[in-house]
């Protein structure tokens, strides 16, 4: 009869009785982490481009407002050579406001880094501020739809 010595016996080495994980343990456990990422980083993407649009309705609201109250004080709004500069500088261009004041501190750039687009006369209103969206191109659909005054 022979004697076996138990694996955990006093007489054995912690350090032998230590186990790794197997390469079909740890595959599976990266399986699991690539589902996971897939299902998640979608949702998160597109909330990111739901943020950016918000983000852009909110500054051309903010800017149809400065540009209403540069109307209420100068009769007219800035004309198209004028800009949006207008609202942080006082024109130089006639027609020159007479009554003219900051309306802004800076323009804002829309959430993509390019600056809004300005039409006096507008497209689709009197006049018209717009971001082309994520594509910079006028038009487009998703995240490369324009957003402006008019919505």
């Amino acid at each position: 009869m022979t004697h076996r010595t138990p694996i955990f016996s006093r007489s054995t080495p912690a350090r032998l009785v230590t186990r790794g994980f197997t390469l079909i343990e740890l595959m599976v456990v990266l399986v699991i982490i690539g589902v996971l990422a897939a299902l998640i980083v979608p949702n998160v993407l597109d909330r990111a481009d739901d943020a950016r649009a918000t983000a852009a309705r909110t500054d051309v609201t903010n800017v149809m407002q400065a540009l209403k109250l540069y109307k209420l004080d100068n009769q007219r709004f800035p004309t198209a050579e004028q800009g949006l500069q207008a609202l942080v500088a006082k024109p130089t261009v006639s027609p020159v406001p007479s009554n003219w004041k900051p309306y802004l501190e800076k323009l804002p750039n829309d959430p993509w880094g390019r600056p809004y687009q300005y039409l006096n006369p507008g497209v689709k209103g009197e006049i018209d501020v717009m971001s082309f969206g994520a594509d910079g191109q006028a038009g487009g659909e998703g995240k490369d739809a324009d957003i402006g005054s008019w919505q």
